[in-house]
């Protein structure tokens, strides 16, 4: 089979399917050796060709570049639905290799909703998605603070962690939903449906694309235990919330707090109340000691967005990890673009599939939070540089959640005051029990607050996969979820013409979020 690997990927496709295999499977396992260098070379130029039209599009949003991007959706769910074929018609499963065996499994069972077989669906898929995003991205606000318009990362975030007036919060969280997600919800609608048809017809016998995804965690009782360690948490989660509660009732008047016990959504220094880490200031255990915060340090140091990328390189590099490529720097994007472009500014790293580019793009604000976001991006990127030279199979997380974990237990180590102060943000370390009571108060605004919203966005997705909410109450069990698991409620009347998950950028972007 050698010569036939030799031509362009898809003539050997077609070949490969047609000519040499017909009806009997391949039972040589040094074939299917042969077919797996040969997937290795083609998806990782495919790869290359695919992520490299994306981020032009994700970099600059243009009517030109999101067509590219269909176009280039088109030619990859051709190749991994072809690819799958053509590995089916090997005797993969009586292999001796367990390496083999594994990375035969993964190439058909990654087909997902790219088995999509009619063209114009992957058109159609591709023009949804990128039609989300560029709603999502382009979203402004105006008449929040003055008559100007603003957007999330530089207008909207920044009132939200600092402005404490309860209507001008009321103002930014409501224009927010009006301009991103209530203008998504038809879209998705018709996204939901294009993934589901697409994974109904992938191996696998996937019931919708929710079943696809939890796939990916390869445990029967996944669901179970996700539910068991929110059991187990739910406790000290309650704990800090009812202290939050009481802490917030003293900032604002009491008659804005529901008898039910819940707390207005807005209030909390997020946008989707994800996390509470803004409001520290207002329920800071012990007032006379100082806070743990550095972001006026950045900011009296000069730091710049490189400048807090070079300081993340430094610490994987104290800890033995490579030093990034001249290329990261050369092509990533880590600020706003000045010249007018239209960006996805939402933080992410990219892997280009070619074991040589990798890259970040992120709107980086000086602060102490994005301090900490860019330590956690920086962790996928060392994940993805070290696993560079493994068959392109086996390049990704051994599940979508050990890419997060590395990146967030990076991020706990950052944020500790000694590391701070190591690196000179910090002038000194209180080592007594109010500061680190202190210290741990802000750890549980940022990570435990954030649980119990990291395990819903999820519970409604799939439950919109399977059916079981439908585009007639996507918005009622959005709140019945947030009320039931975060104790939050919406500060004003809701309904099914508004779209509030699409507020969130993980559901537009079609980003796994139980991860």
């Amino acid at each position: 089979m050698r010569v036939l690997f030799e031509a362009s990927c898809f003539a050997v496709l077609l070949c490969v399917t047609n000519v040499i295999l017909g009806e009997n499977l391949i039972t040589e396992e040094s074939d299917g050796i042969e077919f797996l260098d040969w997937y290795n070379t083609e998806l990782s130029e495919v790869e290359y060709n695919y992520w490299t039209v994306q981020w032009k599009y994700y970099t600059n949003i243009t009517d030109f570049n999101q067509n590219k991007t269909v176009k280039a959706d088109v030619w990859r769910s051709k190749f991994i639905r072809e690819a799958a074929k053509n590995a089916s018609h090997f005797d993969w499963k009586n292999f001796q290799n367990e390496t083999v065996k594994r990375m035969f499994w993964k190439i058909t069972r990654n087909v997902g909703p790219t088995a999509l077989g009619d063209p114009e669906k992957v058109k159609q898929l591709g023009n949804v998605e990128a039609e989300m995003k560029k709603i999502y991205s382009e979203a402004v606000v105006c008449n929040v603070t003055g008559s100007d318009c603003i957007d999330m990362e530089f207008g909207l975030t920044p009132i939200m962690a600092d402005n404490r007036n309860y209507d001008t919060l009321l103002r930014a969280w409501k224009g927010w939903r009006d301009a991103s997600g209530k203008q998504i919800g038809d879209l998705y609608t018709e996204y939901v449906t294009l993934l589901n048809e697409g994974v109904r017809e992938a191996p696998g016998d996937y019931a919708d694309m929710g079943e696809y995804l939890r796939d990916w965690y390869e445990s029967s009782t996944f669901q179970r235990d996700l539910q068991d360690l929110l059991r187990q948490l739910q406790p000290l989660y309650s704990q800090l919330h009812a202290y939050v509660r009481a802490r917030l009732q003293e900032q604002y008047p009491q008659q804005r707090f529901p008898k039910s016990g819940h707390i207005p959504a807005h209030i909390l220094g997020n946008m989707w109340a994800q996390n509470w880490e803004n409001v520290y200031h207002i329920v800071q255990p012990y007032k006379d000691r100082p806070e743990i915060e550095v972001t006026s340090s950045l900011k009296n140091q000069n730091y710049n967005a490189t400048e807090i990328f070079r300081t993340a390189e430094q610490f994987f590099t104290s800890l033995g990890w490579p030093s990034l490529p001249h290329s990261f720097w050369e092509k990533s994007m880590l600020s706003k673009p000045t010249d007018g472009r239209k960006v996805v500014c939402h933080p992410s790293a990219w892997d280009f599939g070619n074991s040589k580019d990798f890259r970040i793009k992120m709107c980086t604000a000086i602060t102490m939070p994005e301090l900490i976001v860019v330590h956690h991006e920086m962790g996928h990127i060392m994940y993805d540089m070290l696993y560079k030279d493994q068959h392109i199979t086996f390049r990704e997380g051994a599940n979508p959640g050990f890419h997060e974990a590395i990146g967030d237990l990076i991020a706990l180590s950052v944020s500790t005051p000694s590391h701070l102060k190591k690196i000179g943000l910090l002038d000194c370390v209180q080592n007594d029990t109010e500061s680190d009571l202190n210290f741990l108060m802000a750890q549980a605004l940022r990570k435990i607050a954030f649980i119990p919203f990291g395990y819903l966005i999820d519970q409604w997705r799939w439950s919109v996969f399977s059916g079981n909410t439908t585009d007639s109450n996507y918005n009622k069990h959005w709140w019945d979820l947030r009320c039931q698991y975060q104790g939050i409620y919406p500060p004003v009347e809701r309904s099914e013409e508004d779209f509030d998950p699409g507020a969130k950028y993980h559901i537009p972007s079609g980003t796994p979020y139980i991860r």
